[in-house]
């Protein structure tokens, strides 16, 4: 008896169907063809166990199992379920009359429990788009899956409850959730606020201007001035996730298994690797390539703490996907591509010492030692660092005041009003949403600048030395002043604050 079930293989955040055909003829032997990797190979064995321990057998016959389209590599465990309703269902021990309605996936466990798969929530995408009624997975995905309409979720914790549900002796409940209740309930606030942090005026409105336009920033300064604590609460001030966003941001960390029981994702991701990460691991790649860093930070924050300490070849490969705001992965027989619009916040020392300028100091760096710290981070990277800015320690006296600064949430309102009107602005363009994403074409259109802010820009452009492309970020920076001013021109006041937030451009950098 011929039988056809259902799966899905996941590739790059996308999933293909994949129909498993199911043969069971006359004679002794189990074939599985279609380009199966070690572990879908491995499956047979542990389908025989939980089929056993449930009172249920492999047939003792030939069983052929295609996987189709067979060009395509199929891996993981995750096709045990699909794998064994097929041989259940060939074999007649369970009805198989609206087996096409489904789409069933799931690593089985000897005893026939369920272990969480991958990718649920693109496989649930797929096979609502390609009119499948039910999909059959791990309880523990169900809850992600089921962000999808128009699509039945079935979570099991055992293959029985799968067998009883054919065999129509005991119906599965469908797993629902209201995605947009459940996405505007949980949108909490996250645990660090900016209340916490003392002193650091000025690097707090660098922040708040970071946020938003979504501008990439660097701080520079020593050991202990507060770099790392300021990062973190980056995201606290950006505006809250919209619901696309939130189903993009949750189909990537779906892909590599970080979604648990929580379903949608409703905080914007915080990301912040150890400077010991290789280049695949942060842009993403591998044999079967995988979503690496800077995806994972897609629609939030990437913190690159102690930028100097990096591989050289790893921020390299980092300058593209910030200029295109995603990242292509190619292979012999594939091309994946993954999103990657994030927000970079990096920090460093100003020297090897950490105390460069620092009078108070008796740690100093020689200039040699000084040039050779800083060429580890390229001139070509930093230009694509709309804000430089310095970060000084906080004296005692701010420390010990008791007067808590501006909580996250006030400045949020600022921050939220600017997007805004940056959403009203870039209304009729798709891939535009806020100032940091906009092409030279915007910049002309939307950055007019008056006589005397073009003499300003002029002097301080011939004064500094300064790239076309840091002319672009400085356009692009006062524009977001402008619009956290609700100001419809860029004034020469703005063109001199963005003029500010080019550090690492000035002279005596390294004298």
């Amino acid at each position: 008896m011929l039988v056809k079930v259902y799966g899905s293989a996941v590739f790059g955040i996308e999933a293909t169907t994949i129909t498993v055909e199911v043969n069971i003829d006359k004679g002794i032997g189990y074939h599985l063809v279609g380009l199966p990797d070690n572990a879908v190979r491995e499956s047979s064995y542990r389908i025989s166990a939980a089929l056993n321990n449930n009172n249920y057998k492999l047939p003792g016959k030939k069983i052929i199992i295609n996987m189709a389209p067979a060009d395509i590599r199929k891996e993981g465990a995750s096709y045990d379920l699909t794998l064994a309703v097929g041989i259940l269902a060939a074999s007649a021990q369970i009805k198989s009359e609206h087996i096409d309605e489904y789409i069933i996936m799931g690593e089985l466990s000897l005893d026939g429990s369920l272990q969480p798969i991958r990718g649920a929530l693109p496989i649930a995408i797929k096979a609502r788009e390609e009119g499948y009624k039910y999909l059959i997975l791990p309880k523990e995905n169900a809850k992600e899956a089921a962000i999808v309409d128009d699509l039945e979720v079935l979570g099991v914790e055992n293959i029985l409850e799968v067998i009883h549900h054919f065999n129509e002796d005991q119906k599965i409940e469908p797993t629902i959730v209201d995605t947009r209740a459940e996405f505007y309930k949980n949108i909490d606030f996250p645990e660090f606020d900016f209340s916490d942090v003392k002193g650091q005026e000025s690097i707090k409105r660098c922040m708040e201007i970071a946020a938003a336009g979504g501008h990439n920033i660097i701080l520079i300064g020593p050991p202990g001035s507060g770099k790392t604590m300021l990062a973190k609460r980056l995201p606290s001030i950006l505006p809250p996730m919209t619901l696309h966003e939130a189903l993009e941001t949750t189909k990537i960390h779906s892909v590599v298994g970080k979604i648990k029981k929580e379903g949608l994702l409703y905080q914007r991701p915080f990301r912040s690797p150890h400077h010991t990460i290789s280049n695949v691991a942060l842009v993403g790649g591998g044999q079967y390539p995988k979503p690496g860093e800077i995806s994972l930070s897609h629609n939030g924050v990437l913190f690159l703490d102690e930028l100097p300490e990096f591989k050289r070849d790893v921020l390299e490969v980092m300058r593209q996907p910030l200029e295109d705001r995603e990242v292509t992965i190619s292979r012999a027989k594939f091309t994946v591509t993954y999103p990657s619009s994030f927000m970079l916040v990096a920090s460093m020392n100003p020297s090897p010492s950490g105390f460069f300028n620092d009078p108070n100091s008796p740690m100093t760096s020689s200039p040699q030692e000084m040039q050779r710290y800083l060429s580890k981070v390229s001139g070509p990277l930093l230009d694509r660092i709309d804000i430089h800015i310095e970060v000084t320690p906080v004296p005692f006296a701010k420390l010990s005041e008791e007067r808590k600064g501006e909580s996250s949430v006030d400045i949020r309102k600022r921050v939220t009003a600017s997007r805004e009107i940056q959403s009203e602005r870039f209304k009729d363009f798709e891939n535009i949403h806020y100032n940091a994403q906009m092409s030279v074409k915007q910049i002309r259109e939307f950055c007019k600048l008056s006589e005397e802010s073009k003499t300003l820009l002029k002097t301080a452009m011939e004064k500094l030395n300064l790239s076309a492309r840091a002319y672009d970020r400085i356009l692009k920076v006062s524009r977001t002043i402008a619009d956290l001013a609700n100001s419809k021109d860029i004034s020469p006041d703005h063109i001199a604050e963005a003029i500010q937030y080019r550090s690492l451009d000035r002279d005596g950098w390294l004298g």
